[in-house]
Formats: C-alpha cells, sequence, structure tokens
C-alpha cells in the first residue's frame, strides 16, 4: 500500500531486495513477472502508472515508466508463450469502465 516492492526467496522470511517508495508512495495494485524474460517484472500503481524493471540492467530503479492517461487501469495481467523464443509479450490492462487494451513490449524486454 506505499509503493515498496519487495523480492523474497521461498525459503527466508526475510526480503533478498526491498524498494521503498519506489511507485512514489502509491499503492502497487498488480505486478507480475515477465513469462519470457525472468529478470524482468512489471508493476502497476494506483495512479495506473506501469513501472518495467530489468534487473539485470538496473536492480536499484524500474527502467521504464509507462503513464496510461486515457482512463483509470484497475488490473493487468500478463501474456505471452514462454516456451517459444520470438520474444512476443504483452500486457493486458483492464480499464475501469470494463474496456480491456492489450499492449505490446519492447522486444529488448521480452526476448528471453
Amino acid at each position: 500500500s506505499d509503493g515498496s516492492i519487495r523480492l523474497h526467496q521461498m525459503t527466508s522470511e526475510y526480503p533478498l531486495m526491498q524498494w521503498n517508495n519506489s511507485t512514489k508512495g502509491q499503492p502497487v495494485i498488480a505486478l507480475q513477472w515477465a513469462l519470457t524474460r525472468p529478470a524482468v517484472f512489471f508493476a502497476l500503481d494506483a495512479s495506473s502508472n506501469i513501472y518495467i524493471w530489468d534487473l539485470l540492467e538496473n536492480d536499484l530503479l524500474p527502467v521504464a515508466k509507462q503513464t496510461i492517461p486515457s482512463e483509470k487501469v484497475v488490473t493487468m495481467t500478463l501474456l505471452g508463450e514462454p516456451e517459444k523464443a520470438n520474444g512476443l509479450l504483452g500486457i493486458v490492462l483492464a480499464k475501469e469502465s470494463g474496456q480491456i487494451d492489450i499492449q505490446y513490449v519492447k522486444k529488448k524486454w521480452a526476448l528471453p
């Protein structure tokens, strides 16, 4: 609820990494690992900002931020085929009106 993100290992109650105020205090409402690239995850905050984290490129800050200005996004999920090396990765956004929007991610964050 405070915008913090923690990375845990299943064998420990303490986080391996913790990013405080990663969304400038906005609650994180969805977070998901990329299906095609294990070091990348996406976070959606309550202000409809999507943060892309690539831990191989930068483990301190997100590598990109995209604001969805048209309408409030209430949740997101990712789609892709991890068994294929084509690097297709999409973000499915559910908006407050019930509209669904699919956006594809740049290859550099999607390729295995």
